[in-house]
């Protein structure tokens, strides 16, 4: 089992790595297109900002690389909004994965001290759907840090709520993403990633 995670300008690359060696997996760190491409298992992780990312993955070649993968691949946090259509922060044009778009946290008035961005720490996800998750993962919390949000739309697979309900994971054929970090998120999170590692064709 080939397990590759993209190599970019984005953080949490060495947390993700560390989750799957506990897990028996070594992982190759690349941003080799023929390395991404021979992998069994692919993992987009991030944290940053859209715009400067999506840059400088369009200026590798790496965005075309990422919509062109057959295999399973898992995007987490940044990843996930960046498989998405739109992202709002900066407004940029995304990979278009999922046709979802990100939105930004916004506090209602007077709820600001309440409602704080960003949305930070554990939370529930719930009405999961897809081969990542299992029964006995509903309602249970992972860890979230994210300012911005996708919202519902025909690909979630999991909703979290923080001021309205939104897409706490994604799915579309062979890609699967997460906002949460699974990497972070205990023993429910170590579960995902080795389902994830795990998934029949």
């Amino acid at each position: 089992m080939e397990v590759v995670i993209i190599k970019y300008n984005a953080g949490n690359i060495e947390s993700v790595c560390n989750a799957l060696h506990r897990l028996g997996v070594q992982a190759e760190v690349t941003d080799d297109p023929e390395r991404i491409r021979a992998a069994d298992r692919v993992i987009f992780p991030g944290v940053g900002e859209a715009a400067n990312t999506m840059a400088y993955l369009r200026a590798r070649g790496l965005d075309g690389v990422i919509r062109s993968l057959t295999q399973p691949v898992l995007g987490i946090c940044l990843g996930l909004q960046l498989m998405c259509a739109h992202s709002e922060e900066g407004d940029t044009p995304c990979l278009g994965i999922f046709g979802e778009v990100v939105r930004k946290f916004v506090s209602a008035p007077g709820r600001e001290h309440v409602d704080k961005v960003p949305h930070m720490g554990w939370n529930a996800i719930y009405h999961l759907k897809g081969r990542i998750f299992t029964p006995a993962m509903e309602h249970q919390y992972v860890y979230f840090v994210h300012s911005y949000y996708a919202e519902e739309g025909e690909h979630t697979s999991a909703l979290c709520n923080y001021m309205k309900p939104f897409s706490a994971a994604l799915q579309k054929e062979n890609f699967y993403a997460t906002q949460f970090h699974p990497e972070k998120s205990g023993d429910v999170g170590s579960a995902i990633l080795e389902n994830f590692i795990r998934l029949k064709d």
